[in-house]
């Protein structure tokens, strides 16, 4: 794509670059400009920003606003924002009394118990709702919220600049932070303390950092290669300078650290980033490319990567190690082994723990109302409610006769089900057009969504999805992009492509605003609270 997109190239270079490099006489120095110059030009200058950091104010807004409501734990708050106010007393996790919940939310701490919990999730996401409850407090709603709502907001400027980097484009930077700004999926998640929207973060960030690292490695790889006779290079030169590549391998061990689903993002972004590295070499005219990309960009791939964030993981770890009461801390000074007792006590306690969790996730079987599988997602077939109360009149500000308030992390049907379409679009244009763009964002829908298909007896919930959301919107974003059209287009083609693309954002928008009582936990008659349940199984 260019400015705006174009028909994608196999190398995802753009219209005006090819123009540029018609007057060079070699391919091979073609190629060493098309490495230098592959990621957005700079013409841009602030430009770029400006409707991004709208969407990123609108949405913070969103977020913001009455987020303390309701002022009581709900859904799986029960468990997260406790754990978090533990971590501030103890560092690990405590068990909680009788009554604990009404304490709580009624603003009384005092029901923490003296001993250990046994919990099943890493410690970074309680760690994160810790710290807005450091911030403003453990005693209301908006501190053990605020951390959730200060990291949905962020990363919509996350989910921006992958666009920027993607697309070149500042209208479709502008559109896929708008997007995903007003869905109501990520908007529910915002306000709600839940690990997934850090998981979700975490997994964008690193995805941001491998796109940087791409567009570093190639004009690295060019600058290395100036001069060299296309062919005579075997292998090509070693690019052993990543800081990239280290930064995403930090996400990516805060994402494992947050949820284990976050290993599935590890070995998808890997593969992914040694692809890209292979097919720069293809481009510079190295003869072995595959072999260059295996041997020299491969391994050092999973040391930049795989070791980096084994070892961020273990650190997140550091409150439960320097513990002397945590859950299973003392396992191993229990069970002396003659042939593992080389490895320190806490890291063999560590490892007891991390197999009983295993365990109990691979055993998680029990009924749950708003359990769903995963092949409805895409449709959002059963979405689940995280709070719902009917006051009656006179109640909660209700002037009718019934009325609702709901919280149901149901997504923008207009954005969730047209990306679910595009992602066929994409498809074609990664496997037929060999687009890297189309493949990096089926690689990170398909990293969060594909490996829940594995656990067909597991108890699992649509809200699962929003770690693939933001790539979920970055294939409708390409989608529009192609409605867009190209910059130099005809200018009737282009006002086409102009006015449907905005139709479909206001459209988008409008939606949202239909919807945000129920995202939000407004008060509404109970007959509008039926009419925005558009199917039976969202009720």
């Amino acid at each position: 794509m260019s400015q705006t997109t174009t028909d994608p190239s196999p190398d995802g270079s753009s219209a005006p670059l090819a123009q540029r490099v018609t007057s060079i006489p070699t391919a091979f120095t073609e190629a060493m400009l098309r490495l230098r110059l592959d990621g957005p030009r700079a013409t841009h200058g602030l430009l770029v920003w400006a409707v991004p950091v709208f969407a990123a104010v609108v949405g913070g807004l969103l977020r913001f606003i009455r987020l303390g409501e309701p002022d009581s734990l709900i859904f799986d708050e029960t468990y997260y924002v406790k754990d978090a106010y533990s971590f501030l007393i103890s560092g690990y996790e405590r068990e909680w009394l009788e009554n604990a919940n009404e304490s709580f939310n009624a603003g009384s701490l005092d029901k923490l118990g003296p001993g250990p919990e046994y919990v099943v999730h890493p410690p970074v996401g309680k760690w994160m709702i810790a710290f807005g409850m450091l911030l403003f407090g453990a005693d209301n709603s908006f501190g053990w919220r605020f951390s959730a709502a200060a990291i949905g907001t962020l990363s919509i400027l996350l989910v921006a600049f992958a666009a920027h980097k993607l697309f070149r484009s500042s209208a479709l930077t502008g559109i896929a932070a708008l997007l995903i700004a007003v869905d109501g999926h990520h908007l529910v998640q915002s306000r709600t303390s839940l690990l997934d929207i850090f998981l979700m973060f975490w997994v964008i960030a690193a995805f941001c950092a491998l796109l940087l690292d791409r567009q570093q490695f190639r004009r690295r790889l060019a600058s290395l290669m100036a001069g060299s006779i296309p062919g005579q290079l075997l292998y090509g030169p070693w690019v052993l300078w990543r800081p990239w590549r280290l930064a995403a391998g930090v996400c990516l061990g805060l994402a494992i650290g947050t949820k284990w689903s976050g290993l599935f993002y590890l070995a998808a972004f890997g593969l992914m980033t040694v692809l890209w590295d292979m097919n720069a070499r293809r481009i510079a005219g190295v003869r072995y490319w595959v072999t260059a990309g295996i041997m020299r960009d491969g391994l050092y791939a999973f040391v930049c990567m795989v070791p980096v964030a084994a070892l961020t993981y273990l650190g997140t770890w550091t409150g439960w190690l320097l513990s002397d009461d945590a859950y299973g801390r003392r396992w191993a000074q229990d069970h002396p082994s003659p042939v593992w007792g080389w490895i320190p006590d806490s890291l063999r306690s560590l490892a007891e723990y991390h197999r009983s969790a295993f365990n109990f996730h691979q055993g998680l079987s029990s009924d749950h109302s708003y359990e769903s599988t995963p092949n409805t997602w895409l449709f959002m077939g059963r979405p689940t409610s995280f709070h719902y109360e009917d006051p009656k009149l006179g109640e909660a500000g209700c002037q009718v006769e019934q009325c609702s308030q709901a919280i149901t992390s149901v997504g923008n049907p207009l954005i969730w089900w047209s990306a679910a379409l595009c992602l066929l679009v994409l498809l074609f244009y990664w496997i037929g057009r060999r687009d890297w763009r189309a493949g990096a964002i089926l690689a990170g829908v398909a990293a969060g969504y594909l490996p829940w298909f594995m656990y067909p007896e597991r108890t699992i919930f649509f809200f699962y999805s929003i770690v693939f959301l933001p790539f979920l919107i970055l294939a409708l974003t390409y989608c529009l992009g192609l409605v867009l059209g190209p910059a130099n287009a005809a200018p009737a083609r282009r006002t086409k492509g102009v006015l449907a693309v905005g139709l479909f954002v206001t459209a988008a928008v409008a939606v949202s605003a239909f919807f945000l009582p129920v995202w939000t936990s407004q008060t509404i008659p109970y007959d509008m609270w039926r009419l925005r349940m558009w199917m039976p199984s969202w009720i």
